[in-house]
């Protein structure tokens, strides 16, 4: 059975057309939406929305669901939702394959970066991950701006001829249509002019006092139940003036001797997940020593693993 997980933008064909002409066998469709830009956006995005939802109904006899994304922008929580899902799909003993064709670039890359930590996370279930792209056979963009210069062209002639009538009783008229007509002229030359200048979009969006999305490169790593609880203390914390203090609030958390032996078994794991190791821990030089928080793809792990909690571990 296959689940095709995916992000709705302002696509259509590029999110149904291959899975119709190469004969997929689709039981289960998620369709993730979420608001991008203007209102006029949001509504265009809604309504191919409920176009696929119908469409894979009706073309590939799919279950369809619709998933609100509550911040396409977000990285981290979209990473989080992507990886819940992904996991949630393959307990249920389904084969995954995630679109990533359309809708921002923080939710695709959070989608196809949170399959890719899943595939090394379940090793026996990495055949049945999959992350795809299909390429537009055109694009509109282009097309549309010729004929908006066809129209602004045919403007600046109705205008000559509109002007050229504005003699006697109709003349309070044709100054009417003159300047409607010089309006619409106005708008498409300097709707043009952007294009001409800035291509299809305009601008930086300020996201969180920033106008970068960083898009970590999350390979998650088999984890072990020592070193989960080091993470979710630090996620837990935030972060520790050294090793030792981290060790300290470990050893008083699970109720254990605080020990040479107990902190050499702690500075141990956190090597190990530190940035010579999987990653997920950042050290910084402070004095003699080291302040210890989670990197930016430890948070990530933490956030995607925070139901589960830390496992047991043999102490």
């Amino acid at each position: 059975m296959q689940t095709h997980v995916v992000p709705v933008g302002f696509d259509y064909d590029r999110l149904i057309a291959p899975l119709v002409r190469d004969q997929f066998d689709v039981d289960r469709v998620v369709l993730l939406e979420g608001a991008v830009g203007s209102e006029a956006n949001v509504e265009y995005s809604r309504n191919l929305s409920q176009k696929l939802e119908t469409d894979f109904r009706n073309l590939l006899g799919a279950e369809t669901v619709r998933v609100p994304v509550a911040d396409v922008y977000d990285y981290d929580a979209a990473f989080e939702q992507a990886y819940d899902l992904i996991n949630e799909e393959l307990d249920a003993g389904r084969e995954v394959w995630v679109n990533v064709s359309s809708m921002p670039r923080p939710v695709s890359f959070a989608f196809a970066t949170a399959a890719h930590s899943v595939t090394l996370e379940r090793q026996a279930d990495r055949d049945r991950i999959h992350t795809y792209y299909t390429a537009p056979e055109k694009y509109l963009e282009t097309e549309l701006a010729e004929e908006l210069r066809a129209d602004r062209d045919l403007l600046r002639e109705l205008l000559d001829a509109v002007e050229g009538d504005g003699d006697g009783a109709d003349a309070e008229a044709v100054a009417v249509e003159a300047g409607r007509v010089r309006e619409r002229l106005s708008t498409a030359t300097a709707l043009l002019e952007e294009f001409d200048e800035r291509g299809t979009t305009i601008g930086a969006k300020e996201v969180d006092g920033r106008h970068i999305i960083e898009l970590p490169v999350a390979s998650f790593s088999n984890v072990k139940p020592f070193e989960e609880v080091i993470l979710f203390k630090l996620g837990e914390h935030g972060e520790f003036e050294s090793v030792s203090e981290l060790a300290k609030a470990l050893a008083t958390e699970l109720n254990e001797e605080y020990t040479d032996s107990f902190r050499s078994k702690v500075i141990y794991n956190v090597d190990r997940l530190g940035p010579g190791g999987k990653g997920y821990i950042e050290r910084e030089a402070h004095g003699k020593s080291h302040r210890t928080r989670l990197s930016r793809i430890g948070e990530l792990w933490v956030r995607a693993h925070a139901e589960n909690g830390a496992a047991d571990y043999e102490r």
